[in-house]
């Protein structure tokens, strides 16, 4: 996995200062960057798809055709689109790259017990990431990414700084406001879409117990880099209280 980081970060250099540029620009409009940022995410994708290779499993490809459908249909901006894929790995994993580029894993779905409720927030909570600018954001708010995109555009001087830092850039977790709020719209997705939005409480309930010490299960790095599971149970059942 770090292999991966290291190659998406050489990629990011000129894209973010053609994005940073346009987000600050008093003529680029909103479609303009999402076209950008879109641009920057499929950069990003193909090196993804290369390094882990694709699960075509067809069980897991039917549901995420029609899970993310009716996630991406409740999404107020439709000027966003969003490309589901199954990457290979036994860790459960989800990330998120700009432009609406999705990546799970089948261990992952298996989590979720094969529950298209479930599989629905989780969809849902990295959909929230992209459509909140999380992954972008980032990126571009760094300094030294930003420090560079004043710069000549020789793209060594950006991809030099993530051939240094780049792993540890790309694999570091959100913070938990940012985790929370993705919580938060993904629910709110799950709802829109016909989903049972309570099926996050239960999805994190029996992750928080198998995540116990009597139960020795790793769940991996990604749920791991996330707030508490009992955290992130309180603040989604206080909104479910809408429901």
């Amino acid at each position: 996995m770090s292999r991966l980081f290291y190659n998406l970060g050489r990629m990011v250099g000129p894209k973010v200062r053609k994005a940073k540029w346009i987000w600050q620009s008093m003529v680029g409009s909103e479609a303009d960057a999402i076209k950008v940022e879109h641009d920057v995410g499929q950069d990003l994708a193909r090196e993804v798809r290369h390094q882990l290779g694709l699960d075509r499993e067809p069980q897991i490809r039917q549901m995420l055709n029609e899970v993310g459908p009716r996630l991406a249909a409740c999404v107020a901006n439709k000027s966003r689109t969003f490309n589901l894929e199954v990457v290979k790995g036994t860790e459960p994993n989800a990330f998120a790259l700009p432009g609406g580029f999705i990546f799970v894993t089948r261990s992952l779905v298996e989590l979720c017990q094969w529950n298209q409720d479930e599989v629905a927030f989780i969809l849902g909570h990295e959909m929230g990431h992209v459509i909140r600018g999380h992954a972008m954001n980032r990126i571009i708010s760094n300094s030294a990414i930003a420090a560079a995109s004043r710069a000549a555009p020789v793209r060594g001087l950006v991809t030099g700084w993530l051939r240094r830092v780049g792993v540890q850039f790309l694999e570091s977790a959100y913070s938990q406001d940012l985790e929370s709020e993705a919580d938060k719209l993904g629910v709110r997705l799950t709802a829109a879409a016909g989903y049972d939005p309570h099926a996050a409480v239960q999805l994190l309930g029996r992750l928080a117990k198998l995540n116990s010490p009597a139960s020795q299960l790793d769940l991996g790095s990604y749920f791991s880099s996330h707030p508490a599971f009992n955290v992130r149970i309180h603040n989604i059942n206080r909104l479910l209280q809408k429901y």
